[in-house]
């Protein structure tokens, strides 16, 4: 069925213009990972896809306006719309791609309909926050968490809850697997920015700290350095690393025990979010849970 979400996505757009479509086509389609909780929590119904199809529409321009933002030149490992393109034009699909997510969603109730509009109104807080974040070095969990919620967990939150919503199912216990699932999910990126290589990621490794983003396992080795080591990492802070630094780097955050440390974080929110649904039964959800944090890092 992700199938039918993809030609409703493309469907949605090509009822607007020609050109917008062609630039549609070019963004990589990605996991989808919000549709197939959309599809695995209500079901293949033609409104559960229709949901699916408008969340990632939103989800799609979210991508558009965070790559700008982070002058991203490469989307899931093929150049990105704003480097192709410029800015305007990216900025610009963007909007595009959210209103008709609006549009669209409009012929949901209410109840459905309020929880996914709240939470983009969510995202972008998140995003504004990261920007802000990215200033100065933080080392504030509590600011990192509030961020990662809004700028990543809110939208999985929300198409889960609306999924339940539509199904009528328990919106609060698929609301909770939901937002767990991203607060994982994003400590786990952060953690595959350092552990991985470039092209396994599709993105320069080591990404996140040279372009100022300050995340989970940075705050956990910071907190474990001592102080000479704690001014080396300040001064290469929004550094184009070398070799020697990339080493250094990765080697202190396996042996100070930050990056165990992040697993086990994810780990535990991952097995919370599996308990808020275990009434329900459902493999299928349960195995998203487990793929993505029972593995090698």
């Amino acid at each position: 069925m992700l199938t039918q979400v993809e030609i409703l996505m493309r469907d949605s757009i090509a009822e607007l213009d020609a050109y917008s479509l062609s630039l549609f086509d070019k963004l990589p389609a990605g996991k989808r990972l919000r549709a197939k909780l959309i599809l695995k929590i209500a079901g293949e119904t033609k409104d559960a896809v229709k949901l699916a199809s408008v969340v990632e529409l939103i989800h799609a321009a979210s991508l558009l306006h965070d790559d700008v933002i982070d002058d991203a030149e490469t989307r899931r490992g093929i150049a990105s719309i704003n480097a192709i393109f410029g800015n305007k034009t990216a900025i610009m699909l963007g909007d595009i791609l959210y209103s008709k997510g609006f549009s669209e969603l409009t012929s949901f109730p209410q109840e459905i309909s309020k929880t996914v509009a709240d939470s983009v109104t969510m995202l972008s807080i998140g995003e504004l926050m990261d920007v802000e974040l990215s200033k100065s070095l933080n080392l504030n969990q509590e600011l990192y968490f509030d961020m990662i919620y809004k700028k990543t967990a809110v939208l999985i939150e929300a198409a889960a809850k609306s999924a339940a919503l539509l199904s009528g199912k328990n919106a609060a216990s698929f609301a909770l697997y939901g937002k767990n699932l991203g607060l994982a999910f994003q400590i786990i990126d952060d953690v595959l920015d350092i552990t991985m290589d470039s092209e396994t990621l599709g993105k320069p490794a080591l990404h996140d700290f040279e372009e100022g983003k300050t995340t989970l396992p940075y705050i956990y080795l910071f907190e474990a350095l001592e102080s000479e080591d704690k001014e080396k990492l300040k001064a290469l802070y929004k550094k184009s690393l070398n070799e020697e630094e990339s080493l250094w780097i990765k080697s202190i955050m396996i042996k100070s025990g930050a990056i165990e440390k992040s697993v086990k974080l994810a780990q535990k929110l991952g097995y919370e979010a599996l308990s808020a649904i275990e009434s329900e039964k459902n493999e299928s959800l349960e195995l998203v849970i487990k793929n993505m944090i029972e593995r090698e890092f």
